[in-house]
């Protein structure tokens, strides 16, 4: 038995219909939207769940799991699409592992970001009912009890189709990282920025992936910088 959770946001239909069809394959779907949404246009198979998140991402994936099937448990997110290699993979696992971390790939602009750290990101999201439980409200990780492992195909994910999209993410997120910042340091806002650009673009080997991976890069470096500029403002400085 497997359960896919899809957490929806304010995604396009066409968004979350692109991610429901690539796990149709599942016994069960349940939807939690983030949003008093009267109603979704695509006809979909699935259970939808309204539940208002109030910054709190690890309550919101604990909720639907309390409303899963007994089994296996995919969490994705309505801008992600499993692939048919790793659909099959999960398809065919063995119950030797209490959890299974999905390694995922960005695609900005039609690119696939191999490189920098879109390239070499991976997310337990696949584990079974009870094994464990989210934790933390903001960059919340999956607590699993007992052994894991790490399937070897790939998660999508397709977070910016525009550039206007990609700098309004930004501005949300900071907002969402000032909160686990311990304190505001003039070292960091002016060294951290350019650091996280030269990580991306040269260490991680950002430029391989052509002109997306710098924009990329060059857009984790102005995020860096926005949350230090945001924490620089709350302290009144």
């Amino acid at each position: 038995m497997i359960t896919a959770v899809i957490l929806y946001k304010n995604e396009s239909d066409k968004v979350l219909k692109r991610c429901l069809q690539s796990i149709f394959w599942c016994d069960e779907t349940l939807v939690v939207i983030d949003a008093p949404i009267a109603g979704l246009r695509p006809a979909i198979k699935a259970k939808i769940f309204h539940r208002l998140l109030d910054g709190d991402f690890s309550s919101q994936r604990n909720f639907a799991l309390s409303k899963a099937k007994d089994g296996w448990v995919l969490f994705i997110d309505s801008d992600e699409v499993v692939s048919p290699a790793l659909a099959s993979e999960i398809s065919n696992i063995k119950p030797d592992f209490e959890g299974f971390y999905l390694k995922r790939r960005d695609v900005f602009w039609g690119k696939e970001l191999k490189h920098g750290e879109a390239g070499s990101i991976k997310l337990l999201r696949l584990g079974k009912k009870d094994a464990g439980e989210w934790q933390r409200k903001v960059h919340e990780v999956w607590q699993i009890n007992g052994p894991t492992k790490t399937l070897n195909n790939y998660l999508y994910h397709y977070p910016h189709p525009t550039i206007s999209e990609f700098l309004s993410s930004i501005n949300n997120y900071t907002d969402i990282d000032i909160l686990e910042q311990k304190k505001f340091s003039y070292f960091r806002l002016i060294f951290n920025p350019p650091g996280k650009f030269i990580y991306n673009y040269f260490l991680k080997l950002g430029f391989l992936d052509g002109y997306p991976g710098l924009v990329y890069a060059f857009m984790m470096s102005f995020h860096s910088l926005l949350v230090r500029v945001k924490m620089w403002e709350s302290h009144g400085f």
